[in-house]
């Protein structure tokens, strides 16, 4: 599998499945998930009503993950996860851990083969780019020893450049970095 990092929108670009850093109420927030709510037009806000109502009545759990179709956004899926707020006392890198993982096990499950992640929990969440960054890469690599050839691509999706900068000093570490801007 290879993995790489890129500064950019998550909302534009091409591959199966992005992951959404998402609330626990599906309903749509700020930073990425706002975007991505935005992006996808009316229809995800209803297909995440309808989970609320029938499967996760309680909302999504902190480190789980489901999926809904992307609607109008280029990728097929989006991937929702609820990201551990540091703000909140939730500081066990255990569940951040879980949210990328889980993100590629419902990615590989409704058949998506390139997938696209931000840094979930940085930025309003409180945790450090760089501990984001070497929580999902090692998440990332391990879900991939066990799970080989399951995924061809995850591309970690940056807003900014010191999020970029933190994520390619994780990647370089498994000399699979490629610098793209």
């Amino acid at each position: 599998m290879r993995t790489w990092a890129v500064q950019g929108d998550i909302t534009t670009v091409r591959v199966d499945a992005i992951v959404n850093a998402a609330n626990s109420s599906l309903l749509g927030g700020g930073g990425v998930d706002g975007a991505i709510h935005a992006a996808a037009g009316p229809q995800l806000l209803e297909a995440c009503r309808e989970l609320r109502r029938t499967a996760l009545a309680d909302g999504l759990q902190v480190g789980d993950a489901v999926a809904t179709q992307g609607f109008d956004l280029p990728a097929s899926w989006v991937i929702h996860t609820v990201g551990p707020n540091r703000h909140a006392g939730e500081t066990d890198p255990a569940l951040l851990t879980s949210c990328f993982t889980r993100a590629l096990d419902v990615a590989a499950e409704v058949g998506a083969r390139t997938v696209a992640a931000p840094a979930v929990s940085a930025g309003v969440f409180g945790w450090a780019p760089d501990d984001v960054a070497t929580i999902a890469v090692r998440a990332t690599h391990a879900w991939d020893e066990v799970h080989p050839g399951m995924l061809d691509e995850v591309r970690f999706v940056l807003f900014n450049a010191a999020a970029l900068e933190a994520f390619e000093r994780a990647l370089s570490g498994w000399h699979r970095v490629v610098r793209r801007r």
